[in-house]
Order: structure tokens, then C-alpha cells, then sequence
């Protein structure tokens, strides 16, 4: 079985990537330092645990597996969190990417899938985002992934590394058979925060902005379920396999949800009231980014199978009722 390193694999999405590799005949290699992932979550293959930050220790686990891709997860990723703290975002995202790939670069390692995002398309509200919208990010996370693209681009000019980048946006839901799942400490995002506030485990949710030109005032997004999502990244690394050229493709429904209406669905799938309160905006949010995936579903021949509101809520709520990591 062939080897595929996967940076931030003990995370939420790099821990269902690696069940979805495994199950498509790969040997997913976890590299991870752990400061927001889990070693539990940690099932489907050896684990490395290291730093982007560290190009040795980097050079030690290529040549240790000698990996035939690599599926980049690994960022910090709170918006919030990188307007306050921008030099955190470039210097671990953008340099510990940098690190990465030209470790793989010199490890002969020449295909790379990185997961990027959305974000850095910025605000542009009432458009359907493709792969040609031109990248305007109006926050730090945002624009260091567009830096991270932009060393891709430039590698593959000097070196021939080929990648394929993928961008989305709120990624939701857990795996079906509750093997993994979403659990962060601190939480932050908004399906796993309600449910907690529905548990009983936070007084209430908090709903950042109410004033928003939509038409309940709250912020709308789109909304991916995990398991489409990391179906896609083991096509890309199939697609790169099959010696095809680079390329960026956008994961998304194509249509968005309001905050609100992600809460009145909670209410419905758990038959739970949401406690909530309102508060103010956050820097750097957007009014509305929602995203299209037309061209992965017509090339890469993606599937999505699972993103609907109602079982990305379902799969969370199963997970979030017994499913955690200690460690």
C-alpha cells in the first residue's frame, strides 16, 4: 500500500481523511504536533507526531515512509484568531508550508494536495463562487492560505511539484459510524457549539452579528459535510496519481444557510430548544460566502452524498452524544 503523508491528521477533517484513504488502499502517515489534534484520533495508520516549524524532523519522516503525496491539512484556521494575531497565521501556515514543501521537494515527493479555503475569494456577497472569482482575502487566515497557493505555483514552475488545491468553506458532520469526529478544545464552530448549548454543556450559543443585509440579519454559508469533503481530497490525490496537471477546484452545495436557520434545524433534528444570545460582529467575518463545485463534479467526479443540512446535523448530534478523545 502506498504511502500518503497527512499533515494534521489527528484533526477533525485530517482524521476522517485518513479513514477514507485507508479504505481506498493507502497507508495514511499522520504528521502532527498536536496542539489542536488528538493521538486517539489517530486509527487508520502509523503516527509521527512533529512540527511544520521543524524541517528535520520533516526530512526524517519522508525518508522514513517515502510517501507517493502529500495531503496538507495542517493550519491554524479561526478568523477571528488571525485578525488579532496575524503573525501567527504567516509564520505557521505560511512558513510551516514552506517547510513541507520543499521537504517533499527534496524528497522526490511531487504531488500535493492542499486543503485551502474559501476565504480567500473575501466578501463578495450574491455570487456563487467558482474557480476563476478573483482572490481578495479580507483577513490574515485567508491570505495566507492565498500565499500558500501561490508557493504551489511557483514550485511547480521550478520543480515540477504538482498539486491540487481544493477551497471550501464551513465543513460539518462526522463519520457515519462514529469511529471519529469533530472535538476541538476550544470549540468554535457553529454546529458543535449549538449542540453543546442544547446539552447543556454552555449556557447558550452565542450569534455573533444580527444586523447583516440578509434576510434574518445573521450571516450566511455554506456548508460541506466531512466525509464529501475528504472524498474529494483521496480524488485529488487519484487525479494526481493518473499524472494529471495541476488544478484548484472549489467544494461546495452552492447554496448557503443563515445562522438562524442552522439553529431552527438543530432544534428540529435534536427536538431541542437552541438557548442563544445575541452579540456583536467579529472582525473579518463576511455576509455571505457561498461556493459552487460544479467543475470538481464534472472532472474530478466528485459525489457528494452526504451534505444536506439535515445529515451533517445528524451526524454531528450522534457524534457529539458519545464520541470524544483524551488525548
Amino acid at each position: 500500500m502506498s504511502n500518503v503523508l497527512v499533515t494534521g491528521g489527528a484533526g477533525y477533517i485530517g482524521s476522517h481523511a485518513c479513514k477514507a484513504l485507508r479504505a481506498a488502499g493507502f497507508t495514511p502517515v499522520t504528521f502532527d504536533n498536536l496542539i489542536t489534534g488528538w493521538q486517539d484520533a489517530v486509527k487508520f495508520g502509523p503516527f509521527e507526531q512533529g512540527d511544520l516549524l521543524d524541517r528535520p524532523r520533516l526530512d526524517e519522516v519522508f525518508a522514513k515512509y517515502k510517501p507517493v503525496a502529500v495531503m496538507h491539512f495542517a493550519a491554524l484556521s479561526q478568523v477571528g484568531e488571525s485578525m488579532k494575531d496575524p503573525g501567527a497565521y504567516w509564520r505557521n501556515n505560511v512558513v510551516g508550508s514552506l517547510n513541507l514543501i520543499e521537504a517533499a521537494v527534496a524528497a522526490n515527493c511531487m504531488q500535493f494536495v492542499f486543503s485551502s479555503t474559501c476565504a480567500t475569494y473575501g466578501e463578495q456577497d450574491g455570487v456563487t463562487l467558482d474557480e476563476n472569482c478573483v482572490q481578495e482575502p479580507i483577513n490574515a487566515y485567508g491570505a495566507s492560505k492565498r500565499a500558500i497557493e501561490d508557493i504551489l505555483e511557483n514550485f511547480e514552475q521550478s520543480h515540477g511539484l504538482r498539486s491540487v488545491i481544493f477551497r471550501y468553506f464551513n465543513v460539518a458532520g462526522g463519520d457515519p459510524d462514529g469511529e471519529v469526529g469533530e472535538f476541538h478544545r476550544p470549540e468554535t464552530h457553529l454546529i458543535p457549539l449549538m449542540l453543546d448549548a442544547i446539552d447543556g454543556k454552555r449556557a447558550a450559543l452565542t450569534v455573533f452579528g444580527t444586523d447583516y443585509d440578509t434576510p434574518d440579519g445573521t450571516c450566511i454559508r455554506d456548508y460541506v459535510h466531512v466525509c464529501d469533503l475528504v472524498d474529494a481530497h483521496v480524488l485529488g490525490v487519484k487525479w494526481l496519481e493518473d499524472g494529471k496537471k495541476s488544478r484548484v477546484f472549489n467544494l461546495g452545495t452552492g447554496s448557503g444557510f443563515s445562522v438562524r436557520e442552522v439553529i431552527a434545524y438543530s432544534a428540529e433534528v435534536t427536538n431541542k430548544e437552541v438557548p442563544i444570545v445575541e452579540g456583536d460582529r467579529r472582525p473579518g467575518d463576511a455576509t455571505k460566502l457561498v461556493s459552487g463545485s460544479t467543475r470538481a463534479i464534472e472532472e474530478l467526479g466528485w459525489t457528494p452524498q452526504r451534505s444536506t443540512l439535515k445529515t451533517m446535523i445528524t451526524d454531528a448530534w450522534r457524534w457529539h452524544q458519545s464520541g470524544h478523545y483524551d488525548k
